[in-house]
């Protein structure tokens, strides 16, 4: 019997992510009216925006039909349209609650929500029953599914018709138990750019995790033009953009300005298109560049973008296509130092062959080291704060680039004073190219950071620990 007259409301379930909603159902002698699906109220009292496309409606005329216990890889809303249905749900995902069971009675006033890879089966209670669902992705052939016996003897479902009385398909009473059943795995991690810097950082902190796969440029192209069906979107769940055009002076010239707006904008652009349309979280990487550098004090994530030059201008417009998507987070780092070639390798060489260099001290910032960067994306994944924009460099008192050289002179075991500070423009006086104007003050606030659980590393701490590693071989 329908349940009038209830206000909306949600109900938790031993399995994560499974949730009962109580549906206001308003009737008179005409019949009944409810609010099958309703966005903006259901997603404030919690429920996931899931995205639906397809709406399915599945008619049983006899009571007793049963259906078997079929985990998908979508979710789904299921709600009754008419009658009355016994549903049973069993955790199928590789995990800690594999095998949990949650059973209820489903009439129009009571829908749920149930996750991608949780088993669902439903045995009508009453003639005629018929029952909707939204699912957010359309139906497939090859989809891989999960499947358990209806009679799973460690699920123990207490089905309120015995199973020896009702209509079950020959393939349902085939499905295997629990013991044989293969769990579905998390949806995919795409880490894009995994030869670059960042790349091979991230490639260092996942390692062979399960359902993180490494792509590089010549695997998918993200400026191609055809993003949108290179992968099956639907079984990803993030995306890390870790490929970006960085070449920031030859970003000044005709070719490198296109190939700037490209990679930094065109291509990003397109992943968040993919991102909003899948419901994949975007970890898009930006730059201390989005700044002019003016500021007295550290940036923080809210102050106002004003880039200097094409490639500042590429990450501060590649940084608002990025947070148009729902799942969103953008972490602005700066002085990125990583494997090959860069500043502190550099100013090792000049200390170790004698050479007693001359270095802007005019430009202040942080150094960040690109495992450190690993390490801080991977920990918003694991504990989900807020969506948005984070600051992530290294911690400690900001550093010119001359005080970041007499620092690796130092700790190499060299007279740091051989290091001479110079200007920005007089470092830059007799290039024979392009030059892009740089942020005199490149520090970010990482209060925000450190709110959210991650405390980066001190940067001369980093920078120690990174100069005591060999040199990579060829």
């Amino acid at each position: 019997m329908t349940d009038f007259g209830k206000s909306l409301a949600r109900t938790g379930t031993p399995i994560p992510g499974l949730v009962v909603f109580d549906l206001p159902v308003h009737g008179d002698n005409r019949g009944w009216f409810k609010e099958n699906w309703q966005r903006e109220k259901m997603l404030a009292l919690g429920l996931e925006d899931f995205g639906p496309v397809q709406n399915n409606i599945s008619f049983n005329d006899a009571a007793g039909t049963t259906r078997g216990i079929h985990a998908e890889p979508w979710d789904k809303w299921v709600s009754v349209a008419t009658g009355r249905i016994f549903g049973a749900w069993v955790d199928l995902r590789e995990g800690p609650t594999f095998g949990a069971v949650f059973t209820t009675e489903l009439d129009p006033s009571r829908a749920i929500f149930v996750p991608r890879g949780v088993g669902n089966s439903y045995q009508t209670l009453e003639p005629d029953t018929a029952y909707t669902y939204l699912v957010n992705d359309h139906w497939s052939a090859d989809a891989e599914y999960s499947f358990l016996n209806l009679a799973d003897e460690t699920a123990a479902i207490q089905w309120p018709i015995p199973l020896a009385e009702v209509e079950i398909s020959p393939k349902d009473l085939a499905h295997p138990r629990l013991a044989e059943v293969t769990a579905i795995p998390p949806r995919t991690t795409l880490i894009l750019g995994a030869n670059g810097q960042l790349g091979l950082a991230l490639r260092a902190e996942y390692g062979d995790t399960a359902n993180v796969e490494y792509a590089t440029r010549a695997d998918l192209d993200i400026t191609a033009g055809n993003l949108d069906t290179a992968r099956h979107w639907r079984n990803f769940d993030t995306i890390i953009n870790a490929s970006a055009y960085t070449s920031v002076d030859a970003a000044e010239t005709p070719v490198g300005r296109g190939d700037a707006w490209a990679a930094n904008v065109t291509g990003v652009a397109a992943l968040a298109r993919v991102a909003t349309a899948n419901g994949i979280t975007l970890v898009h990487v930006s730059s201390d560049y989005v700044y002019d550098g003016s500021l007295q004090r550290p940036y923080r994530e809210d102050d106002p973008v004003s880039p200097l030059g094409v490639y500042g201008q590429t990450k501060a417009a590649g940084d608002a296509l990025a947070a148009t998507v729902p799942r969103h987070y953008i972490v602005r780092t700066s002085w990125v130092i990583g494997e090959g070639h860069n500043f502190v390798r550099t100013m090792a060489s000049l200390a170790e062959r004698g050479i007693d260099p001359k270095v802007v001290d005019d430009q202040v910032g942080r150094l960040t080291f690109t495992s450190d960067i690993a390490a801080g994306i991977r920990h918003l994944l694991d504990a989900r704060p807020a969506y948005g924009t984070y600051n992530l460099t290294g911690a400690g008192e900001p550093l010119s680039w001359a005080d970041a050289a007499r620092a690796v002179f130092a700790q190499t075991g060299h007279d740091p004073s051989r290091v001479s500070g110079v200007t920005t423009d007089e470092y830059f006086a007799s290039a024979k190219g392009p030059v892009a104007p740089r942020p005199r003050n490149s520090a970010l606030d990482l209060t925000k950071l450190e709110a959210a659980g991650f405390a980066p590393a001190d940067q001369r701490a980093s920078l120690a620990a990174y100069l005591d590693r060999p040199l990579p071989t060829a």
